[in-house]
């Protein structure tokens, strides 16, 4: 199974540590194609060539088999590999950490057509990784 992680790196403050531990975690189901995406500082990551970072990117998501979205922190990119995999009918699972005075994006979890997580303890959320990519096959 190849599953695409997406979680915000240039548009709100990127939890590395927390995406470090999701992505090891997805790793026992499967290749999880953006692992490496998510090894750089903000600095590193400005200097690649953005067009070939949306056709790296493009071509990971047409080829992978889920997505999983990290979507506590707001991201222009998040959002939009989210709407290509639902338009592509990947199967995708959102992930939001619920914290005093914010609210999940109103796009996202007004569409019934996704699965949005919404978890205070880290353990929720992998749990819900489990359960969303066991009867995918992984």
């Amino acid at each position: 199974m190849k599953v695409y992680f997406a979680g915000s790196i240039r548009g709100g403050e990127p939890d590395s540590d927390w995406f470090h531990r999701l992505i090891r975690h997805i790793s026992g189901h499967g290749n999880v194609l953006t692992e490496n995406s998510f090894g750089y500082s903000y600095d590193e990551e400005i200097r690649f060539d953005d067009t070939w970072i949306y056709e790296r990117d493009m071509d990971w998501l047409r080829d992978a088999d889920a997505l999983v979205a990290e979507v506590s922190a707001p991201s222009f990119g998040v959002g939009y590999e989210i709407a290509k995999a639902e338009e592509w009918g990947k199967p995708i699972l959102l992930l939001y950490r619920e914290e005093p005075g914010r609210k999940p994006s109103a796009m996202l979890n007004g569409n019934k057509n996704l699965d949005m997580i919404v978890f205070t303890e880290e353990e929720e959320a992998l749990n819900a990784v489990d359960s969303f990519l066991a009867p995918l096959g992984a």
